[in-house]
């Protein structure tokens, strides 16, 4: 777990695919982070933000001051597909931050979407077969 004021290591897919594998299946089915297991992206509140969750790393670019939005989608998946590629340069992922579950190991992937009128926070599971 990093120091609150220590910038986020910056992490690649392939680290991001080390991350995730450490998922221990059979604590995860009834962890504490249960609510942030999500396989497509999902909004989350802060009030059901599991408190075993530690910020872990970034997957945005420090050397790149506005990512791009263009998202990745070669098979014709959407955003919201379960089965979207994890794409870290691009978007969402390019604005991430790299979580981890202090009990069962489960990586998420968590970025705040700002609209005209709402923040909202979103969060997916990370799928090591999807990460590119």
């Amino acid at each position: 777990m990093t120091h609150p004021t220590e910038p986020l290591p910056s992490m690649d897919g392939e680290q991001l695919r080390k991350l995730a594998l450490m998922r221990d299946e059979g604590k995860a089915r009834a962890c504490a982070c249960l609510a942030a297991q999500q396989v497509a992206w999902e909004s989350i509140t802060d009030d059901r933000w599991p408190a075993s969750l530690d910020k872990v790393g970034s997957l945005r670019d420090p050397t790149i001051d506005e990512p791009t939005f263009e998202e990745f989608h070669p098979n014709g998946t959407r955003y919201g597909s379960p089965d979207a590629p994890i794409a870290v340069s691009w978007f969402p992922f390019n604005r991430c931050d790299v979580y981890r579950c202090s009990r069962c190991s489960t990586a998420f992937l968590r970025y705040t979407e700002y609209g005209g009128y709402y923040v909202d926070h979103r969060v997916r599971m990370t799928a090591p077969h999807l990460i590119v």
